[in-house]
């Protein structure tokens, strides 16, 4: 396998015109990707098949058609304007929120406003009674008004405060003429502010919320930070590389290598339609840089040193990726056949992106072999060599090789203690749970994150689940069933301390006047407003919901809620053999799925593990090798999670998305000391002394790519989202612990285990055969 690769890898060296000719190649398939990939889809996708309608062999009984009727909604608001006062149930408070909600209808891009004035009435005598009185009201009908409006059904806790201090304004946008995004948040909260400015003794705050100015917030500060985190990261690499290189032109090479692979990514997942993953957005670029950037430092180490020794452009490429490709080839599969192990999961999102991770990893290795060697013989790469062994780490590796000494004399003791932490912290983090909350993809402090605090302190949460009530045809829709049924839910949720306000079509009739048994109560049914019952309850349908709320307080503390829920549907249903009863909503699928997407992360990432240890003992040919590296590898992730458990996090989407590119970083430098080490074997009798040669062959390099990478993500710790500061601080404390168990732990372990009998005699003698290759870097 080594003398394969390295006749393959001295090809490309020896044939700088075929390897631009294929470079350029993959830049016009990548800018296809980018221009024209549905084009190109096209080409490869067959035309559909129309499906042949077949007749059904008996009529199906059809149900009552639908009333032309549109049901009221309580969520249905692109944004909701949030106001606080208390002073709304006053005569310059009831003029004001009707001036306001009057102004905000006339602007041309807004459907419609729904609020107070907009709820049905609930006589049955179908009598107008708006739940606000007259402006000119005196102020102790203003106060029994408060009183009835908090006690309405659909208005406390759902458009009103329980203490009468917040108040919601429902905004339907026209989307045909909103002009900007603005328009959606501050243009509502400026229409309000100038009304209330007419009126001096008013206090009214205003902040928006919903879906709408969430996203807004989230798109805008996401685009923001990802092009300010990233100017400021690389800026940060680019200044810390050229510190440790002493040459600028060396930092443009090694750069240019994952910038490419980036580039090829990017534009050939398009073919795929994988372009709009989340996770292809933002954590792709970062794992594709960092791959490529230990790589392509790796590989440009060892051509600066055969340059600083003498050697031509040509022959110090030859040699450096005689010396590095290979475990650069290593580090690219195991790392893509790591990520392959996401295609298994069974979320959409996670399976694109495991495909993206392999199709990317391998470009990038692509990207390295040939752009770094190409551009070494360039005019870029006649000065790479100038400041070698000038550097800071240059001058005081040898210093550090203190380090080595000491963990050979104490080799026993060391990698029982890397043996021992590793299983403890791995033990710790596995005491880690699965969590998401919505706050955490906005700013901490923006109006998005503060509306989203208050909405739940103020009406019990801002999302709406529900409990879906259906039947069988066998139960007529007016039985008295349905509304035992959903009474026996409602009397569930009502159970639950996080469940906030639920509301079903028994607290409508609750609110009607008289009292008696549900065989009488949902003879009233016919008195509600057909825009009111159907809100709750479609009988054509055969089907009826209890909505309620839910905080912002991460699915893991909504877990227990939502498992006992469950639970009690099941008695219920057993109770009402033709009833069906399902747990639905935005929060309920996040709990779900997101659950899901976590686990499969997680699962994947144990995959990995295994699959790396399979592969590095096929690669070195050696079980024990293969074992050996998994303290090394283990050994960052599980001090990162141990640090996530100590500080009180959760297992998010963001922390184990940091875990999988932390550890092909982990792996990249394990692999580039083993196979050091296993060259060094062949090359001297004593395995310590194969140990120190690894050590100072690779140290520069793993010590180069650490202090580069964890200075890059230094800067996002500054970030005003928490996310990425997550991010950040997992991926610097995952790679500096990395560097750590290879420099420590990892020969430690070698020491003490890797015995010389392990040499499979094959290699020993592609040695030999290789050694004229090989015999200057033997006299260095």
């Amino acid at each position: 396998m080594s003398r394969t690769f390295n006749r393959c890898s001295v090809w490309m060296v020896d044939h700088p015109l075929l390897v631009t000719l294929f470079i350029l190649l993959l830049s016009g398939i990548a800018m296809l990707g980018y221009t024209m990939p549905e084009q190109v889809r096209d080409w490869f996708t067959a035309e559909p098949v129309q499906p042949v309608r077949q007749q059904p062999d008996k009529p199906r009984k059809v149900r009552e058609a639908p009333p032309d009727v549109d049901p009221i909604s309580l969520t249905d608001g692109d944004t909701i304007l949030v106001i606080d006062s208390d002073q709304f149930f006053t005569t310059d408070g009831v003029k004001a929120l009707r001036e306001i909600v009057e102004e905000i209808e006339a602007l041309d891009y807004v459907q419609s406003v729904f609020w107070l004035d907009d709820i049905p009435n609930l006589n049955i005598f179908g009598l107008r009674e708006p739940l606000i009185p007259n402006e000119r009201a005196s102020q102790k009908r203003m106060d029994a008004a408060k009183e009835k409006t908090i006690h309405h059904p659909l208005v406390g806790g759902q458009l009103l405060s329980v203490d009468g201090k917040t108040l919601l304004l429902m905004v339907k946008f026209d989307w045909l003429h909103v002009v900007d995004d603005e328009a959606c948040t501050t243009g509502l909260k400026q229409v309000a502010e100038k009304v209330t400015a007419q009126y001096p003794e008013l206090h009214f705050s205003f902040m928006t919320t919903g879906h709408v100015p969430i996203y807004l917030t989230a798109v805008r500060t996401h685009n923001a930070n990802k092009v300010k985190y990233q100017v400021i990261g690389y800026g940060m690499i680019l200044f810390m590389a050229i510190i440790l290189f002493r040459g600028i032109s060396a930092v443009i090479i090694v750069a240019l290598a994952p910038m490419f692979g980036v580039f090829l990514t990017m534009g050939i997942i398009q073919f795929l339609d994988f372009q709009d993953n989340p996770f292809n957005d933002v954590v792709l670029p970062v794992l594709l840089s960092l791959v490529g950037l230990t790589d392509g430092v790796h590989l440009m180490v060892q051509i600066r040193r055969h340059r600083a020794s003498g050697l031509s452009g040509r022959d110090a490429a030859r040699r450096g990726i005689q010396e590095v490709g290979l475990a650069c080839f290593l580090t690219s599969v195991t790392t893509a056949i790591g990520f392959g192990s996401l295609s298994l999961a069974h979320h959409d999102t996670v399976r694109e992106f495991g495909y993206s991770c392999v199709i990317g990893v391998l470009l990038t290795f692509i990207a390295v072999i040939t752009v770094i060697p190409l551009a070494c013989r360039t005019w870029l790469g006649r000065s790479i060599h100038q400041g070698y062994g000038k550097g800071i780490i240059d001058q005081h590796l040898g210093r550090i090789s203190v380090i080595i000494e000491l963990v050979l004399k104490r080799s026993r003791l060391i990698s029982s203690v890397g043996i021992g932490v590793t299983a403890v912290l791995i033990l710790i983090s596995l005491t880690l749970r699965p969590d998401e909350r919505r706050a955490n993809m906005l700013p901490e402090g923006s109006e998005a994150a503060l509306a989203l605090n208050h909405m739940d302190l103020a009406m019990g949460g801002l999302e709406h689940s529900s409990v879906r009530v259906t039947w069988n045809d066998q139960v007529a829709s007016d039985s008295p069933e349905v509304l035992i049924a959903i009474s026996q839910v409602d009397d569930l949720l009502l159970q639950e301390s996080l469940i906030g306000h639920p509301i079903s079509i028994r607290n409508i009739l609750a609110a009607l006047p008289g009292d008696g048994p549900p065989e009488e109560r949902m003879s009233m049914m016919d008195l509600l407003p057909p825009p009111l019952k159907r809100a709750f309850y479609t009988p054509e349908s055969h089907r009826a919901e209890v909505s309620f709320h839910v905080q912002d307080l991460g699915i893991a503390k909504y877990g227990p809620t939502f498992t006992r829920i469950e639970e009690g549907l099941k008695t219920i249903a057993v109770e009402h053999p033709q009833f069906q009863f399902e747990l639905v909503g935005s929060a309920v699928w996040r709990w779900k799925n997101l659950y899901q997407i976590v686990v499969d992360l997680a699962s994947s990432l144990g995959s990995a593990a295994i699959i790396i240890l399979i592969v590095l003992a096929i690669a070195f040919r050696s079980l024990r090798l293969g074992l050996i590296s998994i303290i090394p590898n283990m050994f960052p992730l599980a001090v990162t999670g141990a640090f996530l458990v100590f500080t009180g996090q959760a297992l998010e989407i963001v922390s184990v998305c940091a875990f999988t590119v932390c550890l092909g970083i982990a792996v990249d430098d394990t692999i580039h000391f083993l196979t050091r080490f296993r060259e060094e074997q062949l090359l001297v009798d004593s395995d310590e002394e194969a140990i120190r040669r690894a050590f100072t062959g690779v140290g520069t390099a793993l010590i180069m790519t650490t202090v580069i990478l964890v200075a890059g993500f230094s800067t996002v710790v500054f970030s005003d989202m928490r996310d990425q500061r997550i991010f950040a601080i997992m991926s610097g404390l995952t790679i500096a612990s990395a560097l750590f168990g290879d420099l420590v732990f990892l020969p430690a372990l070698l020491a003490q285990y890797a015995k010389r009998s392990q040499v499979p005699a094959m290699e020993e003698s592609e040695a030999v055969i290789d050694q004229p290759v090989e015999e200057s870097l033997v006299r260095e």
